[in-house]
């Protein structure tokens, strides 16, 4: 803002980063009005030279008031809204290159020694390829033979094209061209200055000069090149405000937002305004889009905030998760022990069943090899009755040894029938056992998928496998089950794991009582907060009360004063009636009630500075109390939301 009653210098903005886009000169291409009522406000501090003798007619002899004080000619001439001189008549745009025709080369230019290698042909001929190159790609039409026999007309138009695409606004002057040329070389910071003689101007072409002349052409078209790709390259550094998104944190992107509004303000100044609303609002207005992102993360975040608050108020309000995990927890290791009750004892009349079946397996095998052996001795023993010519007796003794053994056959074969009835009980039996155990381990697989006890297990117990298969078609009944060892492996891993739950709900509980102890700190101390409003709003209360109390009695005094006044005027009045009517006797009574009237008023006066006084202080501190009840209840708040 500009104080419209006294004026200050409007100064180039600084750059905390040296960055090239500060220090540009501001171009003015916006015409003013014919008349010169506004004058620029920089001062001659940074006014350019006075015009050159022999200057054109018609261009402007003012330049722009921020003069280029940048080393980078690359960034010389940007393209921006063209503010930052008064002209008066001419609305052609000022360059930056007469505030640097007036001023010495840097200081150590003049010695700095050319390394290219000027001198050699083939080097000479990629120059002048670059150069021709350069200029047909910007719209010139020279030949490729131009350079080759160059004229001292044609190195002036070369020469006037290469800084021309450096800087289109170049005032070319009616001067000679030898002084535009060292200018020109000096303005745009030609490090090898030191090595030319504008003597060789003259005759460009010849042998000796030709070569630090096309070095100095080449340069030109390399900057040119250098620049027009730095300037289509939307690096930050160009500070362009229309490749400034939407949301930014770069300081060069906040340093083109407000060279745009600098400009513009600026502008506005130059036509005769000391406030910019409407720019300003531009610039806020560009600052809340980029600000609308964060203010609708945070009106998510506050969303987020109420519902968890709801939340944990609820929760607040519900009975603690705890004793529902108690009862729960009663519940599933009473089902726990009777569970491992029936594994065992299942296991128990596994192993009997087992037992008992191998023992009948074996008894029956040996029963079938001894029927096996006696059968094949009755064959002997008839293959030998029929060979041999026995006596009856024998005969006889045979036929008793034929019927006992007989009978021993039936008697076995019963036995045989009675164990065939008995395995198949047995096996029916075993059928039975095999499903129940099969529906055991299927309850046991559903008890591993609910504990989430596959493989591969959490660590530290990532190489257990606790998963179990019944293979019910094994000879050995050791083999039934296929896996882990049980009594080994899967018990020992199976209780490390309860433990490990029962460490992690130790450690929930202990938190979760942590948790309670914060709350209940947090409970305290909002009920001791509220305690100490409480007892605030009563000492509040008290002083109104006491306030109110001093003001009737303030009133009070009053009206006794104002009446007794009343009562000492009039006497007064009597009294200079009577005086008047007995003459000097009573001037003396006169006077005492003078006094006592004066003193009266006295103590009526000092009674209201008190009353005032008393009311002043009361009422401050009644505001002071509200201010520190007003703070206690704010931080209360943020405490409350905080937490």
């Amino acid at each position: 803002m500009f104080d419209s009653g006294r004026r200050t210098t409007m100064q180039p903005a600084v750059d905390p980063q040296n960055n090239a886009r500060s220090h540009l000169p501001v171009p003015s291409t916006v015409k003013k009005p014919s008349h010169a009522g506004r004058m620029s406000l920089a001062g001659p501090a940074l006014r350019g030279p006075y015009p050159i003798m022999g200057q054109a007619p018609g261009t402007n002899p003012r330049q722009s008031m921020m003069r280029s004080q940048n080393a980078n000619p690359l960034l010389q001439s940007a393209s921006k809204p063209n503010f930052g001189r008064t002209p008066l008549h001419s609305t052609r745009r000022g360059s930056m290159w007469p505030g640097a025709l007036q001023g010495p080369a840097p200081s150590g230019s003049q010695g700095t020694k050319d390394t290219r290698p000027l001198r050699d042909r083939q080097f000479q001929a990629k120059m002048r390829q670059d150069v021709v190159t350069w200029l047909q790609e910007n719209g010139s039409n020279y030949s490729s033979q131009v350079l080759q026999q160059i004229t001292s007309k044609d190195f002036r138009t070369i020469f006037q094209d290469l800084v021309k695409l450096l800087d289109s606004e170049w005032p070319y002057t009616e001067q000679k061209f030898e002084e535009q040329f060292v200018y020109s070389l000096r303005a745009l910071r030609y490090p090898y200055l030191g090595q030319l003689d504008i003597r060789t101007l003259t005759t460009p072409g010849a042998m000796h000069s030709w070569p630090i002349l096309l070095g100095v052409l080449h340069w030109l078209a390399e900057m040119g090149r250098t620049r027009a790709h730095y300037l289509e390259s939307k690096d930050m550094t160009l500070q362009d405000s229309s490749l400034v998104p939407d949301e930014f944190e770069d300081i060069n992107q906040h340093q083109a937002l407000a060279m745009d509004h600098y400009t513009l303000a600026y502008g506005m100044f130059l036509e005769g305004k000391d406030v910019f609303p409407d720019e300003e609002k531009i610039l806020e207005a560009r600052y809340a889009r980029k600000d609308e992102k964060v203010v609708a993360q945070l009106e998510q975040e506050r969303e987020g905030l109420q519902q968890a608050q709801l939340e944990l108020d609820l929760l607040e309000k519900a009975p603690a998760p705890i004793e529902e995990l108690k009862k729960d927890h009663g519940f599933i290791t009473r089902d726990k022990a009777k569970f491992e009750e029936i594994l065992r004892r299942y296991d128990s009349k596994n192993k009997k069943l087992l037992d008992t079946l191998a023992r009948e397996k074996a008894d029956i095998a040996y029963r079938v090899s001894n029927l096996e052996a006696l059968q094949v001795e009755e064959a002997k023993l008839a293959e030998i009755v029929r060979e041999q010519n026995l006596s009856p007796e024998e005969v006889i003794r045979m036929n008793t040894e034929h019927e006992t053994l007989t009978r021993d056959v039936e008697t076995l074969k019963e036995k045989t029938a009675e164990t065939h009835k008995v395995l198949a009980k047995l096996e029916v039996s075993l059928t039975r056992k095999m499903t129940d155990a099969e529906e055991a381990l299927d309850m046991y697989a559903n008890l591993l998928a609910t504990l989430g006890l596959f493989p591969p297990l959490p660590p530290p117990l990532e190489g257990t496998d606790l998963t179990l298969d019944l293979n019910s078609a094994v000879a050995n009944p050791q083999n039934l089950l296929s896996g882990a060892d049980i009594r080994r492996v899967i018990k020992p891993t199976l209780s490390r794991v309860a433990e490990m739950k029962r460490t992690e709900r130790a450690d929930i509980e202990t938190e979760r009582i942590k948790v309670d102890n914060e709350l209940d700190q947090l409970t305290l101390e909002c009920e001791n907060i509220d305690e100490e409003v409480v007892e605030i709003s009563n000492k509040v209360n008290a002083l109104n009360d006491q306030a109110d109390e001093l003001r009737e009695a303030a009133q009070q005094e009053a009206l006794v004063s104002n009446a007794e006044a009343t009562r000492l005027e009039r006497d007064l009045a009597q009294a200079r009636t009577a005086a008047l009517a007995n003459g000097v006797g009573v001037k003396s009574r006169l006077q005492a009630l003078q006094i006592a009237h004066r003193e009266q008023i006295d103590k009526v006066n000092r009674l209201k500075d008190e009353t005032m006084r008393a009311i002043i202080k009361n009422s401050s501190d009644i505001v002071m109390f509200k201010e520190e009840v007003s703070k206690q209840l704010t931080h209360l708040r943020d405490f409350a939301e905080a937490n």
